[in-house]
């Protein structure tokens, strides 16, 4: 992996959080304290820091402590061969009995777990006791096609009730899940099926998007013709649309309301080892083969209930919390299934898009159930604010009093609209930074403490040990930027990347010995509050999603019009990043009009349609060094009309000539 590659860039920003705009925010000192009644009746106070500090490890137990343990742990850390970390080791529990039957046997039954609400407007509310039903007939369903501890399984599923069951049900089992959001293709699910070597897959018949239904299982049937999918015995269908062509392998597929409506409603769970797997998840890497994270049992659980209780003040009698991503991504695990479920929340769960069947779909969600605390994405934030200051203005949105943004630095503009005209000018803003590999938050504000800044994560979680270091892994100054980099570990830390050690090595610990480095840039203010400036290796940040250059470049050479292409990500207002391709066309291949629409629909194919690329450009040559070394700073230079500087460097500096006068004919708009 190239670490640290055109650095200058990555710090010089062009990213959401520019210099610029940095030092015009500091300079106009916009600060927010805390509500004073939310201080005053805070869940964490300034005190955690100081616990945590002054015994690390201790806080972390005791945090442990929030949970229900079959054996309590007697040992917090065992770092005896890092990076390789066990938390909790010697004690056992289950996952699942966490997150939804203690709480039943705690008089909680009655108490809604999910209020479901479904893009045509069908809705569900689910207590805590009918999870419980639900979660044990899955488990039991689950069992009678030969799942057990260990086994993994794949989760291709929208956003509906059943996903989140079908993880429990997983965890009740000791069976890692490898959930695959239901927006990539058919490949992309093959690829990650036969890394994991899953067995079952729970799918559904579709989803509604933008107001149609949207096939699933014909992406599930062609997965399992690919090589490397035929360990798998059975495909369990969620039947949700309801369309009437639903392709059927007699012995292999089942309907979930066949097999799950007939099992018994009662199920013994089984303790588990803290460090037994729980879940195995994709992410895009640089070699364009997806890192399956994973990610294990009581450190995971610890520090995700630990976080969601601390960073949104969580009230679990009454709050209503909704966490707006997708299960097929770690917030979606962490922060719509475990995280709430083990602190005995309330929940939405919304299946469908922010402006399906109007552009006020979620402010009219937010009036509905009351929704109290909003965990969302800087890209979602934008799209709303492009929509105009009067959609959310028809809803009463009094009821919010603590709002969430995850997924990508968040700029300043976008953060105080964000509390203008959701928040009212009161509720304040949790902007965290975590990712995949991290499994829960690491530096957030705590809403009744921490004096926000607009655009800053600020500083690392109570018990969290991160800073930033420059290229000699020395810690800068306050004011100064580098590499964002964790110096202790970590509950929900990844364990490893699955199946592949070195790569873990390799990817996450050698490029500062003894430290795990994210690949992301960063810089401290005065105060030695971090600011997050994106992305400094070669994966993109593309509305809030991970996607890897190599990925995009091996599906476009997969055309066969393509002899080469280089990828970048260009800075866009929207999405943080945008894909530009430029590619080399083979010597038959015509550059004719419905080129660009061909090669985008060809990744989109490939990768999903997240992938594919805003703008396609076909050149005659790419610009290289004398060693053969494709200079993608330039294209991205390019790609974000910035001056090119010096390219004394390459074979031809006129190649750079030719790529700029046809730039204007790049464009190609979703």
């Amino acid at each position: 992996m190239s670490y640290g590659r055109d650095t200058s860039h990555a710090l010089g920003m062009g990213d959401d959080v520019s210099n610029e705009s940095l030092a015009n925010l500091l300079k106009e000192e916009r600060r927010f304290a805390p509500p004073a009644d939310l201080a005053a009746n805070a869940n964490v106070t300034a005190a955690a820091y100081e616990q945590a500090a002054a015994d690390r490890l201790g806080f972390w137990a005791a945090q442990a402590r929030r949970l229900t343990w079959a054996t309590e742990p007697t040992e917090t850390l065992d770092w005896s061969n890092p990076p390789f970390a066990k938390w909790f080791a010697d004690g056992k529990l289950n996952v699942a009995y966490n997150c939804v039957d203690r709480h039943v046997e705690n008089g909680l039954g009655d108490r809604v777990a999910i209020h479901f609400e479904g893009e045509p407007g069908d809705t569900r509310a689910i207590t805590y006791a009918e999870l419980q039903r639900e979660v044990s007939r899955a488990a039991n369903a689950l069992t009678e096609l030969g799942v057990a501890a260990g086994d993994r399984v794949a989760i291709y599923l929208p956003m509906i009730p059943e996903a989140v069951i079908a993880m429990l049900a997983c965890a009740r089992l000791g069976a890692p899940h490898s959930v695959v959001f239901g927006g990539f293709s058919a490949d992309a699910l093959a690829t990650r099926i036969n890394d994991a070597d899953a067995r079952v897959v729970i799918t559904a018949d579709g989803g509604y998007r933008r107001g149609k239904p949207s096939a699933l299982k014909p992406a599930v049937d062609e997965a399992l013709t690919k090589p490397g999918t035929e360990n798998v015995r059975s495909v369990l269908v969620v039947r949700r649309t309801g369309q009437e062509d639903v392709a059927w392998t007699e012995g292999r597929d089942v309907w979930w309301h066949d097999i799950v409506g007939r099992q018994s409603d009662t199920h013994t769970p089984e303790a588990f080892d803290a460090e037994h797997p729980l879940f195995i998840l994709y992410t895009s890497g640089t070699t364009g083969k997806p890192k399956g994270i994973l990610h294990t049992t009581g450190g995971y659980l610890t520090q995700v209930a630990y976080t969601h209780h601390a960073v949104f003040d969580l009230k679990p009698e009454t709050d209503v919390y909704w966490c707006t991503a997708d299960v097929g991504w770690v917030t979606g695990h962490s922060y719509i299934t475990y995280g709430p479920l083990a602190n005995g929340a309330t929940e939405v769960l919304y299946e469908g898009t922010p402006d399906s069947p109007h552009q006020g779909r979620w402010w009219e969600i937010v009036q509905k159930y009351g929704v109290t605390i909003l965990y969302t994405a800087p890209t979602a934030i934008r799209a709303c604010m492009k929509w105009g200051d009067d959609i959310p203005a028809k809803y009463d949105l009094s009821s919010l009093r603590v709002l969430g943004s995850v997924g990508e630095p968040i700029n300043p503009e976008a953060w105080m609209w964000y509390r203008k005209h959701i928040g009212a000018d009161q509720a304040p803003i949790v902007d965290t930074w975590w990712q995949t590999e991290t499994g829960g938050m690491m530096l957030s504000p705590l809403p009744g403490v921490t004096e926000t800044k607009p655009g800053s994560a600020q500083r690392p979680l109570p018990g969290i040990a991160a800073t930033v270091v420059d290229d000699e892994a020395r810690e800068v100054p306050d004011g100064g930027g580098g590499y964002l980099v964790l110096t202790e570990p970590w509950p929900s830390m990844l364990r490893t990347i699955w199946g592949d050690d070195q790569r873990y090595l390799d990817t996450y610990w050698s490029r500062f010995e003894g430290k795990y480095f994210a690949g992301d840039g960063a810089k401290k203010d005065e105060d030695g509050d971090i600011w997050l400036l994106g992305r400094v290796d070669d994966v993109m940040l593309v509305s809030g999603h991970n996607i890897s250059t190599t990925e995009v470049e091996s599906a476009l050479v997969s055309h066969p019009k393509v002899a080469e292409a280089a990828v970048v990500g260009a800075t866009d207002p929207q999405t943080t990043q945008s894909i530009c391709a430029f590619v080399i066309l083979r010597g038959s291949a015509a550059e004719d009009e419905g080129l660009v629409e061909e090669l985008r629909a060809h990744v989109g194919k490939q990768l999903g349609p997240i992938a594919k690329p805003k703008r396609v450009l076909p050149v005659a040559e790419l610009p290289k060094t004398r060693s053969g070394k494709i200079m993608r700073r330039l294209l991205r230079d390019v790609a974000e009309n910035r001056d090119l500087g010096d390219v004394s460097t390459l074979t031809d500096s006129g190649v750079m000539d030719l790529i700029q006068a046809k730039l204007p004919s790049a464009a190609s708009e979703d």
